[in-house]
């Protein structure tokens, strides 16, 4: 099989893109590296940005940079494949509100530019949305316990309401690129997928204050600098393994029954920021040093996935859990630390 992976140098698409080529297919990365999610973390930036072009092409992977924003480019490159997996975004919060053009481009004009592509070609898409398109209002739902927000239920399914509550451009393009599948799926009876993903963490995540919050704990405990947490840390995700992700990807183009589905480890896998630092904590045998900061706008306290229609439709169940997710994590850290060295004291 073929495969097109926009966004393929990023983390989740560097994951997309080796689960293919180690099964034998033909992979097609498609990113336009830019470094907008790097340039706050005190990392090496280029180096931080070579790093998954370079693993992936030691693999046999063909390596393609160009932009979704640019349509004919894109439909160049998605000519004779077989399956699109679109993973290429403006992913941080922070990040929309400093630059909604970026955000709206990439997100809603991107995602438009790949569902064409997919019809245009006839070929099955699954594109990556966020559980940040519910909005916040769940925050009202809450109740706080000593180290976490709790909720019953504890799973919210597809039929949540959407975009409640305080919104930023994030939520914006992201709600819009996910409304655009559906419309896909309704009107050209496109065979597609909008992933609705909560918390996904693993190797070659270069994770910062903006996006990635478990990479971004597990990359600041390893070189020994504090680790900030925007609100009281009792905020909940039911985080999940970058390659359960892949597997989701790869349950939908076997079942090929389009739709909407959130996709997270569902309740067995929900941990709070201050779980999660204490589980490094464990792993690390050293305590990071914390500090609070006030909690940032938009920000959503709480998301735990019912992920019970992909696992009636796509026969899919994760498998990876926090402690051996983030062992693994923190594995890959330590053997690649000069990626992370700072470029300036934080």
């Amino acid at each position: 099989m073929k495969v097109l992976v926009t966004g393929g140098c990023g983390f989740l698409g560097s994951h997309v893109c080796e689960f293919y080529t180690r099964r034998g297919d033909r992979v097609i990365s498609y990113d336009n590296m830019t470094k907008h999610e790097l340039a706050r973390t005190g990392f090496a930036q280029d180096a931080a940005r070579s790093y998954n072009w370079d693993h992936l092409k030691k693999l046999g992977v063909k390596m393609v940079k160009a932009d979704i924003r640019d349509c004919n480019v894109l439909l160049k490159w998605s000519k004779d494949c077989d399956y699109i997996i679109h993973t290429a975004a403006q992913p941080a919060m922070t990040i929309s509100w400093e630059d909604p053009r970026l955000d709206i481009t990439t997100n809603v004009l991107g995602t438009f530019n790949v569902l064409e592509a997919a019809r245009a070609l006839k070929i099955p898409v699954a594109c990556c949305a966020t559980v940040h398109v519910y909005g916040n209002k769940i925050n009202d739902t809450l109740k706080e316990d000593a180290h976490k927000y709790t909720r019953i239920p504890a799973g919210i399914d597809e039929n949540h309401p959407t975009l409640e509550g305080v919104l930023t451009p994030l939520h914006a393009s992201k709600g819009a690129g996910d409304i655009y599948i559906k419309t896909y799926i309704d009107t050209y009876h496109l065979e597609a997928a909008s992933f609705r993903l909560t918390g996904i963490y693993g190797t070659r995540q270069f994770g910062g204050e903006d996006h990635g919050w478990v990479a971004n704990f597990s990359i600041r405990s390893v070189l020994e600098w504090p680790l900030t947490i925007f609100g009281t840390g009792k905020q909940v995700r039911d985080i999940i393994y970058a390659t359960d992700v892949c597997e989701a990807f790869d349950a939908f183009y076997r079942t090929r029954k389009p739709g909407i589905y959130n996709i997270g480890g569902g309740e067995k896998t929900a941990i709070s920021l201050l779980e999660c630092i204490d589980i490094i904590a464990e792993i690390n045998k050293q305590k990071p040093s914390v500090r609070f900061e006030p909690g940032r706008h938009g920000d959503l306290q709480y998301f735990v996935c019912n992920i019970t229609k992909a696992q009636e439709n796509l026969r899919w169940e994760p498998k990876v859990m926090p402690r051996d997710g983030i062992k693994k994590l923190l594995d890959w850290i330590k053997e690649n630390k000069k990626i992370f060295q700072k470029e300036g004291r934080r």
